[in-house]
């Protein structure tokens, strides 16, 4: 599911730029001083990193998208966990709609990106790809979501009270929202929710990625400003903690 949601975002774009229409000009030379008033930036970047015995390649799409789209009984990972089993996926997600055509209002994503893990690159008889991940360098608008469970990381603000996978005390595997830690009940459950609005007036929400993975990992950030993600686990994982308020049923 990763992989086809990258690859229609990145099919759907190179076609746009296909069929416009071409453009003409004639070319003329310009001074030192003007040149250096001229500046652009590749439609799409590659950087490499590396960190606790992991490699990264991250692939950027340098651009600045939005976005309508409904998506329901959403599933990934589905499999049987003894951790936690709940619903029988990693993420399910009944409802989840991008903007909303009643109002022709859209969600604005910036820095799309794909990025893959590796571990022992030097060696040829032990390395591997651990898995990938998904994300948006921001992301800013309203989202009908309908969760019946999630593993991630996850904060939601709802007023006084929050939506918080850290008060799991299983991490936030297949999380939906009701356990908390010392054995209590959490005010909100994800069933609570109607949607999140992502951004405030601070900004764009700053951290979303979904990621797949053989083993837990703790991606690079994305962000300089921010601090690093919570680790995410093996299987199907949702990172989303910053600036993200509820919309209560």
């Amino acid at each position: 599911m990763v992989f086809t949601l990258c690859c229609s975002l990145l099919s759907s774009l190179s076609l746009a730029l296909m069929a416009a229409a071409p453009v003409r000009a004639q070319g003329v030379p310009i001074d030192d001083e003007a040149l250096s008033a001229v500046y652009g930036q590749a439609m799409f970047s590659l950087s490499n990193t590396s960190a606790d015995g992991f490699d990264f390649s991250r692939i950027t799409l340098n651009a600045d998208v939005r976005l309508a789209a409904t998506l329901g009984g959403l599933r990934l990972g589905e499999y049987t966990r003894a951790l936690r089993n709940g619903t029988g996926a990693d993420i399910d997600i009944g409802t989840l709609q991008l903007g909303n055509a009643a109002t022709r209002s859209t969600v604005s994503v910036t820095d799309p990106y794909i990025e893959f893990v590796y571990r022992n690159v030097g060696n040829a008889a032990t390395r591997e790809v651990v898995g990938m991940r998904l994300g948006f360098g921001s992301i800013k608008g309203d989202i009908t979501l309908q969760a019946n469970a999630v593993s991630g990381a996850l904060l939601i603000q709802a007023g006084s009270n929050s939506i918080d996978s850290s008060k799991d005390p299983l991490g936030g595997v297949r999380w939906d929202g009701s356990a908390c830690a010392g054995g209590s009940t959490c005010t909100l459950k994800l069933s609570d929710l109607a949607g999140v609005k992502a951004g405030d007036a601070s900004g764009a929400s700053r951290d979303f990625f979904v990621s797949v993975l053989k083993t837990a990992v703790s991606f690079p950030t994305m962000n300089p400003a921010m601090a690093a993600s919570p680790a995410a686990q093996a299987g199907f994982w949702l990172n989303w903690r910053d600036r993200l308020s509820a919309v209560l049923k």
